[in-house]
């Protein structure tokens, strides 16, 4: 019995991703619209199945461990569906910071703090360079064959968002 609540759970769950998916990228006010036409009676349909479910099954149970969690965190779950500015997960930052997390352990051997600054600086180049659109490995091949005869005055020029390619 409860396999299968716990399956309908992540269906349910699942038809909300759904949502997300169709309207990914569109201005925040048509994601709101969507949202509160599609989603929203979707979660309180779910909010519905879960206090139901918490019924069904024992106060032990791994299952009611994780419909209790949601309950405890109703407002922050569905916060997104008030704000179509929102995202409804956190996995975009989730991803930006999963180098961070990764790297975390080899920046002990960096060899010293000089090598450990310069490894952050490196790392946060490389993530400029992400986000402001910006081809890394061609910007820093670039870089690293201009900055030698670059005047120090006009270093600048050589940052991510100012960055052009040499003709």
């Amino acid at each position: 019995m409860g396999s299968a609540l716990g399956k309908e759970a992540l269906e349910r769950i699942a038809a909300l991703f759904a949502v997300e998916a169709e309207i990914n990228g569109r201005r925040p006010e048509q994601r709101l619209a969507e949202r509160q036409v599609r989603s929203v009676p979707v979660l309180a349909e779910l909010k519905a199945f879960l206090e139901t479910g918490l019924t069904r099954f024992s106060r032990a149970s791994e299952l009611a461990k994780a419909f209790r969690y949601s309950f405890r965190r109703w407002q922050a779950l569905t916060r997104y569906s008030t704000d179509g500015r929102l995202e409804m997960t956190n996995n975009a930052a989730e991803r930006a910071i999963r180098p961070l997390a990764v790297g975390r352990k080899n920046w002990l051997f960096a060899g010293s703090d000089t090598g450990g600054e310069r490894a952050a600086l490196m790392y946060t180049i490389i993530e400029t360079a992400k986000l402001t659109g910006v081809n890394v490995e061609a910007y820093l091949a670039d870089v690293i064959e201009r900055i030698g005869d670059h005047p120090a005055r006009c270093i600048d020029e050589l940052l991510p968002w100012n960055w052009k390619a040499a003709i």
